[in-house]
């Protein structure tokens, strides 16, 4: 008998679930670790914003540059020994971040483990499009993105704090430990895939790897798909890179402790996300996308006004917004392309997703250190914009003649 796909209400459906949501927690906990300690590591190394920020470019950087190897890898060993490999790889990389010297020892580092970390994002998707009934995938990778938000909040709120305490590097130190927690979780929990064979146990090789980038790189809805993290994904990070120096600077002058709490706002995402995989089973895909995009933008116009209660209101929106179109993408994708070419599918999204982050995560603060934070928000706004027509010319349903 053939197997479809896991049931919700399952043994191995809620294995999986729970194995993925703390497979995210592990990687996403480790990207973001230098997020919350952005303005110790400026005053500590003397460098400015927009270069402290490159801590956590420099793991986007290589978490892009690795997602369609990691695909590949995936293939050919299957999808569960590369997700480990990497998440070990880069839990081991991460414990020698905090001995860095100087911030060009920092940033290879991070590179590094930023592309151990590229196996959990480039392969989940792909393994859960295969493994969950396709009738529940949305469902379920609103599940794993809530992982996802999960392991980002708690990677900056165990480091923010500690990092004001004891230093910059204790607070990176400590969001390993919870990482190797996480990482044992995801090992013991996930199940064996069942519904991919890697291609060193097939007879027929199948696609080649070009073929299999070619037909995504051809697809209208996917481009526009890869086009949702790339854009959004690059205002998303660069917000959350440079609120603590807006909100340390006038008129504000909050204390780095209390900045770090603000991103409690994670917890949006934490359920929005599901949310939004949910309803996107009931009501498609593309309104929920599309009115997810709207949330984004008007969280963003509410954090021009220079008030905390409503700069903290609106990050809370931004928040919830992003996540619930990142769900929605990303899960998206891999249902909508060619079964053989899911991975690449997936790898070719977060390469977009992260490249994004990586360039705007810099770039937005070249804006934000020219043009003061009015103009940011407006460079975020006008891609949240562009991000919605994308959508709309590629991804809307077509009516039939």
């Amino acid at each position: 008998m053939s197997f479809s796909g896991h049931l919700p209400g399952s043994r191995e459906y809620r294995r999986l679930l729970v194995g993925l949501f703390f497979g995210g927690v592990a990687t996403f906990a480790q990207l973001y670790a230098t997020q919350a300690l952005l303005p110790q590591i400026a005053v500590d190394l003397a460098i400015l914003p927009a270069t402290a920020a490159l801590s956590v470019s420099a793991s986007t950087l290589g978490l892009a540059a690795a997602v369609i190897p990691w695909s590949l890898v995936a293939d050919r060993i299957g999808r569960v020994p590369a997700m480990a490999i990497g998440i070990l790889g880069a839990t081991v990389l991460g414990a020698t971040a905090p001995f860095a010297h100087d911030v060009s020892s920092l940033l290879v580092l991070r590179l590094l483990e930023g592309v151990a970390l590229g196996a959990v994002p480039a392969v989940a998707l792909a393994y859960l499009s295969e493994e969950v009934d396709v009738r529940h995938v949305a469902a379920a990778a609103g599940s794993y993105i809530a992982g996802t938000t999960v392991g980002g909040l708690s990677g900056r709120l165990v480091s923010g704090p500690l990092g004001e305490l004891a230093g910059w590097r204790w607070g990176v130190a400590s969001v390993i430990v919870l990482c190797v927690v996480a990482s044992a979780i995801f090992l013991s929990l996930v199940p064996r895939a069942r519904g991919f064979v890697p291609r060193r146990g097939r007879a027929i090789s199948g696609p080649s790897v070009l073929e299999r980038l070619a037909v995504n790189l051809r697809s209208r809805t996917q481009l526009a798909l890869y086009a949702q993290g790339f854009l959004l994904m690059g205002a998303f990070v660069a917000v959350y890179n440079y609120l603590g120096f807006h909100l340390t600077g006038t008129p504000f002058a909050l204390a780095p402790g209390v900045v770090t709490l603000l991103f409690l706002a994670y917890l949006a995402g934490t359920i929005s996300s599901p949310r939004a995989g949910a309803l996107a089973v009931r009501r498609g895909r593309f309104p929920v996308l599309l009115a997810s995009i709207g949330v984004t933008a008007a969280g963003a116009a509410l954090m021009t006004v220079p008030l905390v209660g409503v700069v903290m209101v609106g990050l809370v929106i931004f928040t919830a917004g992003f996540f619930a179109a990142h769900a929605v993408a990303s899960g998206w994708t891999p249902v909508a392309a060619e079964p053989h070419a899911r991975a690449q599918a997936s790898s070719l999204y977060y390469l977009g997703y992260y490249g994004g982050s990586s360039l705007f995560g810099w770039l937005l603060g070249v804006v934000f250190a020219s043009g003061g934070w009015e103009w940011f928000l407006i460079v975020v706004i006008a891609m949240c914009a562009l991000s919605a027509g994308f959508a709309y010319g590629a991804l809307r349903p077509r009516r039939s003649a």
